[in-house]
């Protein structure tokens, strides 16, 4: 590919992600499903414009790793601590039920191979904690008690679900569904987990004490791009996702994070806030690349929509998806107006479903038709929830006052 036609991909690409974003959230809709939707259209899915061709890859797998880095700054630790066995509880039935059905569903009824299956449940077990903060904060209800729950619970999810995705990672390499394998994966994964937060810290002290020194602008973000990218060769050089090592970057450096057993290394509310907000535009300008490069991947041309498979597919996932989430709020000991609005919020895979989804296509595990039925499934959880959510508010408002 020549430069300037890169360019002229690359300005279409973000332009476009831009435009259906802003109309997804005008119609009430999370972004993510604007930005996904930008790419089935200039992708062989309908335009045909652009081919997910290399150097896209490149800049997508960036914008996953910002955006698990993301995910880690807005991660509170103490939030969860205090949320304590409801959250937990909940977390905990919503991460095992979904799993467990979207496996057995597709082993047993649809004869998927084993690690297919396993991807499929993997997929399910996702919440997607900034659309979840995004409706809670929008209704004003994230320091409710119902809110409160969510938030730890969707936390943990988020926790499980990057270690889930280790394991996956390492099973998609041909490493093996193994006891070996998967003890080797975790004794990686808690390593990487107690000395990253370590080393970032000490590292952002650093960073801290050049910036104040520093006569050129711009050494906050260039410092904690450089860390975050480091440490995701790291994470991949000890076998775990790249993806865990921004999300261990964005967990220790966040201003709501602490180290157990006395080692805290003193954290400055400011200094953590200066590099969210320098960090911000550099995260938002790559992470739509890849939802965009999620629906460029995507050829709906190529399934068979007159097969029974996509649709009963589909719609069994979407079913599960709903109620593996829904059961884990309606065993805590709340009103069953809260019950539902916990359970209802704990739906949307959004953004981490898309990863869940999108390594299992790039290892090679799913197949088209698997891919486009898991799209389908995270689409529809993403955009059903937030509307479920603001009627559910607004039927129960007088009982969720009185609580």
């Amino acid at each position: 590919m020549e430069t300037h036609e890169f360019f002229l991909y690359l300005l279409i690409i973000l332009i476009t992600a831009r435009v259906f974003a802003e109309l997804a959230t005008r119609l009430q809709a999370p972004a993510v499903i604007g930005e996904l939707f930008a790419g089935i259209v200039l992708g062989p899915s309908l335009l045909g414009w652009i081919e997910p061709f290399e150097a896209i890859k490149l800049m997508a797998e960036i914008g996953i790793i910002l955006l698990l880095f993301e995910v880690g700054m807005g991660t509170d630790v103490k939030r969860l601590v205090r949320t304590g066995l409801k959250s937990f509880i909940v977390a905990i039935i919503g991460f095992i039920l979904p799993l467990v059905f979207g496996f057995s569903l597709s082993f047993y009824v649809f004869d998927l191979p084993f690690l297919v299956s396993l991807f499929v449940g993997g997929t399910l077990t996702a919440t997607s904690i900034g659309i979840t903060v995004r409706v809670l904060s929008d209704l004003k209800r994230q320091n409710a008690a119902e809110g409160q729950i969510v938030l730890g619970a969707a936390i943990l999810d988020d926790v499980l679900g990057v270690v889930l995705l280790a394991l996956l990672y390492e099973f998609s390499l041909g490493g093996g569904i193994s006891i070996i394998n998967t003890g080797k994966v975790l004794v990686f994964i808690m390593s990487f987990f107690i000395l990253a937060p370590i080393a970032a810290k000490l590292i952002s002290l650093v960073i801290k004490k050049f910036d104040a020194t520093s006569e050129i602008p711009g050494l906050i973000p260039t410092s904690i791009v450089s860390l975050v990218l480091f440490f995701a060769w790291l994470a991949n050089a000890l076998g775990a996702p790249e993806l865990l090592g921004g999300f261990a970057a964005g967990l220790a450096l966040s201003r709501r994070f602490f180290l157990p057993l006395g080692m805290a290394l003193k954290s400055e509310d400011q200094f953590s806030y200066r590099i969210e907000k320098q960090m911000y535009p550099i995260i938002h300008l790559f992470t739509p690349i890849f939802f965009v490069f999620v629906g460029l991947s995507l050829n709906l041309h190529e399934i068979d929509w007159s097969s029974p498979f996509i649709w009963t597919f589909s719609v069994s996932l979407l079913v599960t998806a709903f109620i593996g989430k829904l059961i884990g709020a309606f065993v805590i000991n709340e009103p069953w107006s809260v019950r539902w609005i916990v359970g209802i919020s704990m739906i949307p895979r959004g953004e981490v479903g898309l990863i869940f989804a999108e390594l299992g296509r790039i290892s090679g595990v799913f197949s088209n038709e698997v891919y486009a039925g898991m799209i389908i499934v995270i689409a529809f959880t993403t955009l059903l929830p937030p509307f479920i959510l603001k009627w559910l508010y607004t039927t129960h408002a007088y009982d969720l006052k009185h609580h």
